[in-house]
């Protein structure tokens, strides 16, 4: 990647016209060398406007993340996480699953302001630009094996509406078994990756997407119905004041699923539930189809399902679940 990228491009933040000249006076470069950066932020994505006589502009003012600002938003769980903010990576869980295999430290969390090839559950694509999502991810080592991890999604769920709706974001519901949604699109997902044996110790990196504010282009390349918080909120949402609450309520879950397991957030995970009690398909990996209502959730995070054989639990692996309607 261009070393003058992110720097030129945050200038450019403001979203105001920045003439090239302008651009390569600030840095002590040339003109032809600002090309040469701005080049490579339209090949990973990056939009921007170009008009002869006033120079370059991003579409929107971006709000880049800051480390002290995120710091001050997490009160008393400061000393909890190890923030690290990257320009750009390829992913964040990816990066993280790979810095605890080499011992990383237990509540590093990795902030990307441009994921490149971010994944979602079942090998999805998770499409962020810069300064249309915040993605991020968190290492949190356990004592206990993986095999007593089950419900850490959900867990991860009730931190996520705990924070949302101390944003003003009141109008979101959770899907089971790793999805925000409000007005029934997608608002944020979460994908858990493991590693750690069975009887312990282990890891879990806890990577989250959530969508700040998506142009068009981008809302019609998702596979699926989606929403951001500037549209929930109707004002633009502070990146820094997002991640801040988020880890803030993510670390006061994580303690409490730690204690005492999931069980004891489950009932609050029902209470948002956008499908509690309504009909649902379950799709399964051979692709068969069972039809039921969604009756609660296990202990362990399995979905409770009334169907014609009775109720029948499913645990998230590959299985998809839909609204029946």
């Amino acid at each position: 990647m261009n070393s003058l990228t992110f720097p030129i491009l945050r200038l450019l933040a403001d979203g105001r016209f920045h003439s090239g000249e302008a651009i390569a006076g600030h840095f002590g470069v040339t003109r032809a060398t600002v090309w040469n950066a701005l080049q490579d932020a339209e090949s990973l994505g990056v939009q921007l406007f170009s008009v002869r006589g006033k120079g370059y502009r991003l579409p929107e003012p971006v709000r880049f993340l800051d480390a002290e600002r995120i710091s001050e938003r997490l009160g008393e769980h400061r000393d909890t996480f190890a923030l690290e903010i990257h320009d750009r990576m390829d992913s964040t869980n990816s990066y993280l699953m790979r810095a605890a295999s080499a011992g990383a430290a237990h509540g590093t969390c990795a902030a990307a302001e441009l994921q490149t090839a971010g994944r979602g559950r079942r090998g999805r694509a998770w499409q962020a630009g810069l300064g249309n999502s915040l993605a991020f991810s968190v290492l949190w080592r356990f004592e206990c094996g993986a095999g007593a991890l089950s419900g850490l999604s959900l867990a991860v769920g009730v931190a996520m509406m705990r924070a949302l709706h101390e944003l003003g974001a009141r109008e979101t519901a959770l899907k089971w078994p790793n999805d925000v949604l409000s007005r029934e699109q997608k608002l944020a997902g979460i994908l858990i990756e493991l590693q750690g044996d069975m009887d312990g110790p282990s890891a879990a990196v806890i990577g989250v997407g959530l969508n700040l504010r998506l142009p068009e282009t981008m809302r019609h390349a998702i596979d699926q119905p989606a929403i951001d918080l500037h549209r929930l909120l109707g004002k633009a949402a502070m990146p820094d004041e997002v991640l801040g609450a988020l880890l803030r309520h993510l670390a006061d879950v994580l303690q409490v699923f730690e204690q005492r397991g999931f069980d004891e957030l489950r009932e609050e995970w029902i209470s948002h539930h956008a499908y509690h009690g309504q009909p649902v398909r379950m799709i399964m990996p051979d692709g068969r189809i069972i039809e039921g209502i969604a009756e609660g959730i296990a202990a362990d995070g399995a979905l409770q399902v009334r169907t014609a054989e009775g109720v029948q639990r499913f645990t998230a692996g590959e299985i998809s679940m839909r609204g029946a309607s």
